[in-house]
């Protein structure tokens, strides 16, 4: 069933379990995440950034809605970092249920303004919205952000931030960053940080750049001819806290993007005449249907739909 983000937000920022928003770009991606989602009765978020949508345009859009409308638990369905107002209004004509608005670029009072415009004409139609505050570093929609260029959010301006624009739920930075490449060893989660946001707001938090890039996934990338660096991920443990501690939105995409190349590699690797893609787009769905499953697991939604 299709509903708006903070009717699943709310809800788990209440109960204390968090729920995963997932990137998909393609039919095999929203059908694994949806297959994972009704098969553990839990509650999901499907996302789309700016360049799925330019990408697949209103066909993907529109099988995206089918899919989730049809789904047998609760779906939202999430323009991912949405860079402008139009962007946003277009996801809302496009049938969208969660929006974000991304200006934690700008400085402090253009994102309350323009934060604010977007809460406007999305309360307007009945759809909630995702603000940011702070910013991750890593790879966003194919911008780098370096290390030196990223702030984490300071609990007071986001107290005052989400007085001021009305937003349902926030982004916040900790030290998680966007892509495979999070640093060397475990990524340091600032989550005093994120201890003393939560005492002060208290609408859903959400994590960006939270994927685990298992180390099996990378290994298996690398066993089919991907090249790939010294690859790290969020530490499970972290994520547990963080939900612990407010988080109840957290966001899942290289570990998709991963497993579905690894297992489309895979595939052709091991039957160079094939070429129906059937054959080898079936065991990538799969594949990420499996660690769509085993997020679902960390985050603690089985069974909350």
């Amino acid at each position: 069933m299709l509903v708006t983000g903070l009717e699943i937000l709310k809800k788990a920022r209440e109960e204390g379990y968090g729920v995963g928003a997932f990137n998909t770009n393609n039919m095999e991606l929203t059908q694994a995440i949806l297959e994972a989602a009704e098969a553990l009765r839990s509650p999901v978020i499907l996302a789309l950034s700016e360049g799925a949508i330019q990408y697949g345009g209103k066909a993907l859009v529109g099988l995206v809605r089918e899919l989730a409308r049809d789904a047998r638990v609760p779906v939202a369905i999430h323009l991912d970092h949405g860079s402008s107002y139009e962007s946003v209004l277009n996801a809302l004509r496009m049938g969208f249920t969660s929006v974000m608005i991304d200006k934690s670029h700008e400085d402090f009072e253009t994102n309350v303004r323009e934060t604010k415009r977007v809460v406007e004409a999305a309360h307007a139609v009945g759809v909630t919205v995702e603000a940011e505050l702070g910013r991750l570093a890593g790879v966003e929609e194919h911008v780098a952000v370096d290390e030196k260029d990223a702030l984490l959010t300071n609990p007071e301006e986001a107290r005052l931030f989400m007085e001021r624009t009305g937003a349902d739920y926030l982004a916040v930075a900790i030290g998680t960053s966007h892509g495979a490449y999070k640093g060397k060893g475990r990524p340091f989660i600032d989550h005093p940080r994120l201890e003393r946001i939560a005492r002060l707001v208290q609408a859903p938090l959400v994590l960006h750049g939270a994927s685990s890039v298992p180390q099996e996934l990378i290994e298996r990338f690398r066993a089919s001819g991907g090249e790939i660096g010294e690859a790290a991920g969020i530490h499970p443990e972290d994520i547990r806290k963080a939900i612990a501690l407010g988080i109840a939105k957290i966001n899942t995409d290289t570990d998709l993007r991963l497993a579905f190349t690894a297992f489309v590699r895979e595939s052709l690797s091991k039957n160079p005449k094939g070429f129906d893609p059937r054959k080898y787009l079936g065991p990538a769905r799969e594949a990420v249907k499996r660690v769509v499953e085993s997020r679902m697991e960390l985050f603690g939604s089985v069974g909350r739909a």
